[in-house]
């Protein structure tokens, strides 16, 4: 973003007016949305321009993820008081439950139809995230006081921070953008005392809840306790309460937002009391939680760190999960601008505070000693449904954002500090964010990773459901369930953040398919196709299907279009 750089130092903050908010012209607004925006795109390069057959990092939960938001859309035009009752896992009850569901990108999910128009969906819903992520943080600094340039530091420290990278797999991990949002609207609005703009924040905190609990919980419990220190403030120094009009426009909000949560809450629940392996237990946090070495990790595929903290990586349990590495520019603007005098020493105070917290309750849980996050687990209600404590680091990257946006401006206040110095910043921030793809063998590749998605096998189409797809594991189920958006049909297959039992216990049983144990197995539950893959059968049960005679059972075996079909004949 080009923006030109004033020389001479800001007035501290602490010296305004403390409800007075810095003007936001149409024009800046619109430059750094497009500016969040051409990043996004130029940091995700070539997904662009391979809409519709690519996805970013992997063949795995992206595929799954591009399913729910296609299911989104068609809940909502065809079965919307049923929403949760999707097409997977057939014939148990609220699969969609099974994990974060994504319901705040449901509307995009009613345009167009078919896995192609899931990827198209999908890929644009991945750059739209980084580029709210960007924009929200950005907006947020200048709410606080950050002139131009050092906001677009903000937006670039918390959109790409380099622990990002490992997380490009997971769509409801990356859209994060709302927090910053909500806060901004929120912060302005009470500012300015202006509901409308209240209430649009209390609509982007609903939102962002919608998009699923892994970050909602986080989002939700900051804004209580924002909530409750507004409070204490205005009964201590005794302060006036804000207009009517905001007062109803904040009811109107906690209500909208407390509704929606609890609605969307009904159906999880409901899961838990049918499946509880579905709960997470401590055991399971506390395998998940990261060392302390887990923040000096950058993922693999990070261009400038990835190679050099490999030793330190190869330490952690579970890479995906414990690349936590925030990035030492990041660190050092935010130590730069948490010594500067120029902006508010509270804010500054509170920002590093809140990192520091933050990222002690991302530790999780090790062994039985008093951790912080195991008080979270035993006492905050829906925090029992968190898995993986190192995405706290969300919060932790806002609060190092926002300070490195101070830690910028400290710089550009400097004398003789050239305009140039600016986007300078802007982009050592996002050089250091960065990736590139890994090959099959390890090697770096040119670019992010893009694996193009496998095509619908043409043989499937159009047979009859439920169907049951074979290999019956959850790493082909994801190509299963992008293939059914092509009409939706009830699949035995599902991906989600927990085995169901039935599930597990379905796959010994099909295990000998197609034999008369296993057949009369899907009779009982209706299952009219099995549909065999034999490019993925290779080192699974099924390998030798062809070997397995169907004579005398009721099957009628075809094979068709990349497929093997077996239709199973009335009883």
């Amino acid at each position: 973003m080009v923006v030109t750089v004033e020389r001479r130092a800001a007035p501290p903050a602490s010296r305004r007016g403390a409800r007075e908010s810095p003007a936001l012209p149409g024009r800046e607004l619109a430059l750094a949305a497009l500016a969040a925006v051409l990043i996004a795109c130029v940091m995700h390069w070539p997904i662009p321009i391979n809409l519709g057959s690519d996805v970013p990092r992997d063949l795995g939960d992206p595929l799954t993820q591009a399913w729910q938001v296609a299911w989104g859309g068609h809940a909502l035009l065809h079965q919307p008081l049923d929403y949760f009752q999707a097409n997977d896992f057939w014939p148990l009850k609220d699969p969609l439950a099974f994990s974060d569901a994504l319901v705040g990108y449901a509307p995009a999910g009613m345009i167009g139809s078919g896995p192609h128009a899931a990827i198209v969906r999908y890929d644009l819903l991945f750059l739209f995230a980084y580029a709210l992520a960007f924009l929200g943080a950005y907006l947020l600094a200048r709410e606080l006081g950050a002139r131009p340039i050092p906001a677009t530091v903000a937006g670039a420290a918390f959109a790409y921070a380099p622990w990002r990278l490992e997380q490009d797999g997971h769509l409801h991990v990356i859209s994060s953008g709302g927090i910053p949002l909500a806060l901004f609207l929120l912060l302005r609005g009470y500012r300015r005392a202006n509901p409308v703009t209240v209430a649009a924040g209390w609509v982007v905190v609903t939102w962002q809840i919608s998009l699923g609990f892994t970050l909602g919980l986080q989002l939700f419990y900051l804004i209580c306790l924002l909530g409750a220190g507004a409070a204490v403030l205005i009964w201590r120094k005794r302060l006036p309460l804000p207009p009517r009009r905001v007062l109803a426009a904040t009811a109107g909000g906690v209500a909208l937002t407390a509704a929606v949560s609890a609605a969307l809450a009904v159906p999880y629940a409901r899961v838990l009391d049918r499946h509880p392996e579905a709960k997470r237990t401590l055991a399971q946090v506390s395998s998940l939680s990261p060392p302390l070495k887990a923040f000096a990790a950058a993922p693999p595929q990070n261009l400038i760190w990835g190679k050099a903290t490999e030793g330190v990586r190869n330490d952690v349990r579970w890479v995906p999960e414990m690349s936590l590495f925030p990035g030492v520019a990041i660190l050092a603007l935010a130590l730069t601008g948490l010594f500067w005098r120029g902006a508010p020493r509270g804010l500054r105070i509170g920002l590093g505070v809140s990192a520091v917290v933050v990222w002690l309750l991302s530790l999780g849980i090790h062994g039985g000693g008093p951790w912080p996050y195991r008080l979270l687990y035993e006492v905050l209600p829906g925090w029992q449904g968190i898995r993986v404590p190192g995405r706290l680091m969300t919060l932790t990257s806002l609060a190092l954002a926002l300070l490195a946006a101070f830690g910028a401006q400290r710089i550009l206040a400097a004398r003789r500090v050239p305009a140039a110095v600016g986007v300078g910043l802007v982009v050592l921030v996002l050089l250091e964010g960065s990736g590139l793809g890994i090959d099959e063998r390890g090697a770096a590749i040119a670019g992010p990773a893009h694996p193009t998605v496998p095509p619908q096998p043409s043989g499937q189409i159009g047979a009859p459901a439920p169907q049951a797809h074979l290999p019956l594991d959850t790493l082909d189920s994801r190509k299963y369930l992008l293939w059914s958006t092509d009409r939706f049909p009830e699949l035995v297959n599902g991906r989600g953040s927990f085995r169901p039992a039935e599930f597990k216990r379905l796959q010994v049983e099909l295990a000998s398919f197609p034999d008369a144990r296993s057949v009369a197995v899907l009779q009982q539950l209706r299952v009219r196709t099995v549909i065999l893959h034999p490019t993925f059968v290779r080192g699974t049960p099924w390998a030798a299907w062809r070997a397995r005679p169907v004579s005398g059972l009721p099957l009628r075996r075809e094979e068709r279009g990349g497929v093997v079909l077996y239709q199973l004949l009335p009883r």
